[in-house]
């Protein structure tokens, strides 16, 4: 954090400082195609962010509640930018049943120990045939 206060930050550049995205290209990039609403409305990569605003950031298959709590325009440690925000409870619980569902639905996928011998590759291509059909 810069030793001024900051009456607000650009909302991409919050973004990135907050640790939410690599790049401030990549939180850009979320804000204009919708990925994050600022208090419930689809916000402009360039609008103001204030200590206080709830965001809604979807990244991936996370989707993140959070309000603001501090602000930045520089990027820090991890321990600096999780003081930026603070995660509601309820959204910290959706997203790890959400990560729980997921690991359970890959864990019955187990893969081949070894590559397929002649036999199987043509089961596996007689299978790939079909759906052509």
């Amino acid at each position: 954090m810069t030793g001024t206060p900051i009456p607000s930050v650009r909302l991409d550049l919050w973004l990135w400082a907050a640790r939410f995205f690599k790049t401030r290209s990549l939180a850009k990039q979320a804000v204009d195609t919708g990925k994050v609403d600022l208090a419930g409305q689809r916000a402009k990569s360039s609008r103001g962010v204030r200590v206080g605003d709830p965001l809604r950031i979807v990244r991936g298959e996370e989707v993140f509640e959070v309000e603001v709590r501090g602000l930045s325009d520089q990027r820090g440690p991890a321990s600096v930018a999780q003081a930026l925000y603070f995660e509601s409870e309820a959204s910290r619980q959706r997203r790890e049943a959400a990560l729980a569902e997921r690991r359970a639905a890959r864990a019955g996928y187990q893969a081949p120990q070894s590559r397929p011998d002649k036999r199987a590759r043509r089961l596996i291509r007689a299978l790939g045939d079909i759906d052509a059909l």
